[in-house]
């Protein structure tokens, strides 16, 4: 059987400051959004950015940074997976959203 992978590593900044959630039983988590970049050639051989933005869940455990530090615009590095997860909205409408689970989460000292 083959062994299958899924992970995820993304830097990127900030895009908005961390949400931090408590659970009833005292774990934390925090809900923020990363922007990547890169650069993509269009047909005129010209270059422009294109930025894609991702929803991050973390939960609180060793190594990982004070969620407080997680501020709009600052510079990360993460690591983890990607999860789909389906729900129905308070309207009644079923909705899907994509995120990434950070199981790893670096805040380089000096941007």
């Amino acid at each position: 059987m083959e062994k299958s992978l899924n992970r995820v590593e993304l830097k990127g900044r900030v895009g908005q400051d961390a949400r931090i959630l408590r659970t009833d039983n005292g774990a934390m988590a925090a809900r923020f959004t990363l922007a990547t970049n890169e650069m993509v050639r269009n047909r005129d051989e010209t270059y422009r950015e294109e930025t894609t933005w991702h929803n991050v869940v973390a939960w609180s455990r060793r190594g990982m940074p004070d969620f407080e530090k997680i501020r709009k615009g600052i510079f990360m590095e993460l690591e983890g997976k990607i999860r789909y997860v389906k729900y129905t909205s308070a309207a009644g409408e079923e909705k899907s959203l994509t995120e990434i689970v950070a199981q790893k989460i670096i805040i380089p000292l000096v941007e």
